[in-house]
């Protein structure tokens, strides 16, 4: 019995070192994670995925690596609803530079979804592709705002605002909006949408003025549908996309591609980057997303604030 225990705890001695270890080594990577280095003739392959709210590191890879002279093009997998106005214009403006100062070809590869401000994006490339099934489109803009008045009322309690101008609190949720305000709003999101069919029509020359004017009402189609009326250029998957690059840069039909690390800027990132917790943290985020985007003009394909 005694040999028993003295075997166990070895066992549990030898257990506890290695959790040790695997933690240590785990902190360790996270401290000194690095970007690869480019070694050879490549594409620069990024992800815009999810909600784009100018918070992931699309641009910053972006504009770290476009410069290099190992990078002869950009290939991007998009799969997205769209996002807030000015990330997914800034996204539209540096992809654009990427072509027309660094004369680089940039490919879209669409997946699931572009849409809205994803789609904006998109139309910065040389070439889309879409899946026959991918949801793309959403050309419009959308805002919305909460009225809890009625909430604050049943429960008794009063809020007094003091401003400088009849607008500085327009939008709040605490009274109704005013038909000025709904006024002031519209225009402003009508004057976006008009950046938005700018772009597009800028972007996409094989599609018509009239076709632009009928579906840039926020209606969302299929990639069938977008190729027909030139939205994308050709129904291919990502692999017809790499190919095409790669041809169109000289790198051949498997040109190699590199893809830049998501880098933790703390421990508990990249302990949500690499546990089970990521998925609870996702949640979390997905529940407060439509607090967080409340009152800011957006490019979102339909539905995606409700979820």
């Amino acid at each position: 019995m005694k040999k028993f225990f003295q075997y166990a705890m070895m066992v549990f001695a030898l257990l506890f070192i290695g959790i040790i270890a695997l933690s240590i080594a785990g902190i360790f990577s996270f401290v000194n994670t690095s970007q690869p280095s480019l070694k050879e003739a490549s594409i620069l392959h990024l992800q815009l995925k999810g909600v784009i709210t100018g918070e992931d590191e699309f641009l910053e890879h972006l504009v770290e690596y476009r410069d290099d002279d190992h990078i002869k093009g950009v290939l991007i997998e998009v799969d997205s609803p769209g996002g807030v106005v000015g990330p997914s214009q800034e996204i539209y403006a540096e992809l654009k530079r990427v072509r027309e100062e660094l004369n680089k070809p940039v490919v879209v590869s669409c997946n699931a979804l572009a849409a809205s401000g994803a789609y904006y994006a998109a139309v910065a490339a040389d070439r889309i592709f879409a899946n026959p099934g991918t949801l793309m489109g959403s050309i419009g803009v959308i805002m919305q705002f909460t009225n809890l008045e009625k909430l604050y009322n049943w429960a008794k309690m009063d809020f007094f605002t003091i401003t400088t101008g009849k607008y500085k609190d327009s939008g709040s949720p605490y009274r109704s909006m005013r038909e000025d305000e709904r006024q002031l709003f519209q225009g402003m999101i009508d004057e976006v949408l008009v950046q938005f069919k700018d772009a597009v029509k800028a972007g996409r020359k094989n599609l018509r003025s009239d076709d632009l004017d009928q579906y840039a009402d926020g209606r969302v189609f299929n990639g069938i549908f977008a190729v027909k009326h030139g939205f994308a250029d050709e129904l291919g998957t990502f692999e017809d996309a790499k190919r095409y690059i790669g041809e169109l840069t000289g790198l051949g039909k498997k040109p190699h591609l590199f893809k830049p690390k998501d880098t933790p800027e703390n421990l508990i990132e990249w302990l949500n980057q690499n546990t089970k917790f990521e998925s609870s943290a996702h949640q979390l985020i997905r529940e407060i997303l439509p607090v967080q985007l409340a009152g800011k003009p957006l490019f979102l394909m339909p539905g995606v604030l409700g979820r």
